[in-house]
């Protein structure tokens, strides 16, 4: 029946979007799941918004993605990203940071950001701290006002680590993101002890980069 085929190529459409949108997010650093599908979704032709996969389709082909093709290296790239992570939220302990994004969820990819979110004050408490440390940031603007947009977005490299830091107002500690799993120092230090077991474990030289 026409209904059964047009079904059936609606399934494969959206399996081809949520593998290539996976791909992507793998190999070119994309962390917005929303971005990557549509960019996906575009590349395939597709134009019904019904086929576009959800973000838990895409985690899946990314985890999948990431164990065939970067098994090692996503150990080893875990580890800095968390280390760095970890040194950051010590810096910044005083803004109460917490981790979210690939870097804790374990779909990070070669050229992903940590991306921290901070919650202090006000956010010039943040750039006044940087400047008083004499230590390079980047200030950008959010990319659009929403509810949920950060005030402020400051990006700097840690050990050659790209880190993002989205501020929020005070307030908006208790709420949290709808979906967004996000984790405190003490979680990150251990999930990076775990960390570490795991890229010993893929990597044959036991040498890694602390």
């Amino acid at each position: 029946m026409p209904s059964h085929a047009h079904a059936s190529r609606s399934a494969t459409l959206r399996r081809e979007i949520a593998a290539l949108a996976a791909r992507m997010m793998a190999e070119d650093g994309i962390s917005d799941f929303g971005f990557a599908k549509r960019k996906a979704a575009r590349q395939l032709g597709a134009t019904d918004t019904e086929v576009l996969p959800n973000n838990a389709e895409i985690e899946a082909e990314l985890r999948a993605w990431q164990a065939l093709y970067q098994d090692e290296e996503q150990a080893e790239r875990l580890f800095e990203m968390r280390s760095a992570a970890v040194g950051v939220m010590r810096l910044l302990a005083e803004f109460r940071p917490y981790l979210t994004g690939g870097a804790l969820d374990g779909t990070a990819g070669r050229y992903s950001e940590v991306e921290i979110e901070l919650f202090p004050e006000s956010a010039k408490e943040v750039e006044i701290f940087f400047l008083n440390q004499n230590f390079a940031y980047e200030h950008r603007e959010p990319r659009r006002p929403a509810p949920n947009t950060p005030e402020a977005i400051l990006s700097f490299d840690w050990d050659d680590v790209p880190i993002r830091l989205s501020i929020y107002p005070t307030a908006a500690e208790r709420g949290g993101r709808r979906g967004q799993e996000r984790a405190r120092l003490a979680q990150v230090e251990a999930l990076l002890a775990d960390t570490a077991a795991a890229a010993d474990a893929a990597s044959p030289s036991p040498e890694h980069k602390r």
